[in-house]
């Protein structure tokens, strides 16, 4: 039976629920998340879907759930909160110093931090103190860095005026990087990246990225949202031993609750003096509450140990099993952050090897984004590894006719 007979014969639910939704769009309305496209509830690290079907998780919201899908203790934190009232602007909650002190406290070289809501929210917002303490108007940029107009992967609905003063560089050739500022002398603001993307970062590599950016004048804004509590209390930065002149953060800060931060030089940041960045929903407790909790637990516990331990004997066993079917793919990334690469030759077959692999390993109770990086979480145990490296063996021997299809 193909794969799509296999899950419609067991999906009622979730399929009824699908035949409803033709005026919703988002990720799996277009097809991004194929399998399963509802889910009723989480915990730990796993996912139930409407049929009652539970999935190992690894996708984690996009990142965000460090501790565990409803971690008791964040949950407690937030009710707590939210019994003393949650919408107080235009005044503020002694939590906000709270974070504020305690994100300053674990960023390398921050000195100030100002606390929003996404993390576009974030990266938008270092983009105009950049440009405010520079007086420039360019930015260039690498990776994914928000949906807003200025960081917008795909033109449609973008001016042209916008799209003028966003620059792109290539992350392993750095001499991209030297040809924007040079077609550009003295109109960049800053450097806007994120640390790596699938694979590890070189030795030293942001180090020259900085040293470029300074170079010309432009300031060094590190992208922190996947990587920023995840890696470790300080981040790509502690880890990478590199220190932006500002940073932000969102994700895992809080597990998986609204909230983003930006953090850097007071300089820089005390130029928000001089604009307006305001929402009526920037000031509210409950999410600050979530990510002070967060943030201790991780500081004072084993967590980050544990998704290291965990993240290992996830890459390990499947880069085993790669070898074994002999499928052109490689396990890349750091152990939190893993992902499978596929490598074929042709792109569109690795587009449908990533597609193949990710529904099929769902249909085992895996969850991985065919595209997208994953994530381990603190909740996530040798069994889960176990559990989870099973169904990838599954998924990657029924990739086999696919390639043999290829082959003939």
């Amino acid at each position: 039976m193909a794969l799509d007979d296999r899950w419609h014969a067991q999906s009622a639910r979730t399929d009824a629920r699908a035949a409803t939704r033709g005026d919703v769009v988002g990720p799996c309305a277009s097809g991004q998340t194929r399998y399963p496209r509802y889910f009723s509830r989480a915990a730990g690290p796993y996912l139930w879907d409407l049929d009652g079907r539970r999935y190992v998780d690894f996708t984690l919201g996009y990142g965000p759930v460090v501790l565990g899908h409803a971690d008791k203790r964040v949950t407690e934190a937030v009710l707590a909160e939210l019994r003393n009232g949650n919408c107080i602007a235009p005044l503020w909650s002694r939590r906000q110093s709270e974070l504020t002190d305690l994100l300053t406290s674990v960023v390398p070289g921050a000195e100030m931090a100002y606390l929003l809501k996404t993390g576009s929210d974030a990266t938008s917002t270092a983009v105009r103190l950049s440009r405010i303490f520079t007086g420039r108007d360019k930015v260039i940029r690498w990776g994914y860095n928000g949906w807003h107009d200025w960081a917008a992967g795909i033109p449609a609905g973008i001016s042209e005026g916008t799209r003028a003063d966003t620059l792109l560089f290539e992350y392993s050739d750095l001499s991209t990087l030297r040809e924007a500022f040079a077609r550009h002398p003295g109109q960049v603001a800053c450097v806007l990246m994120m640390p790596f993307g699938d694979e590890t970062a070189p030795e030293g590599h942001l180090q020259k990225i900085r040293d470029i950016a300074h170079e010309h004048g432009a300031l060094f804004v590190l992208d922190e949202m996947r990587s920023g509590f995840r890696l470790g209390l300080s981040g790509a930065q502690g880890l990478l031993g590199v220190q932006a002149d500002v940073s932000t953060f969102s994700k895992a800060m809080a597990n998986g609750h609204p909230i983003s931060a930006v953090v850097g030089r007071a300089d820089v940041l005390s130029t928000l003096a001089r604009t307006r960045i305001s929402s009526t929903f920037y000031a509210d407790p409950a999410p600050m509450a979530a990510a002070l909790a967060t943030i201790r637990i991780l500081r004072d516990t084993d967590a980050f140990e544990r998704m290291w331990k965990v993240g290992s004997a996830f890459q390990d066993g499947l880069s085993a099993l790669v070898d074994q079917h002999r499928v052109p793919a490689r396990v890349v990334g750091y152990p939190p952050m893993p992902f499978l690469q596929f490598t074929h030759a042709d792109p569109v077959m690795r587009e449908r090897m990533s597609t193949a692999f990710a529904a099929e390993a769902a249909q085992h109770g895996v969850l991985l984004h065919p595209s997208h990086q994953w994530f381990l979480s603190a909740a996530h145990t040798g069994e889960d590894i176990e559990f989870a490296l099973h169904g990838c063996n599954q998924a990657l021997s029924a990739l086999e006719p696919v390639l043999a299809t290829q082959a003939a």
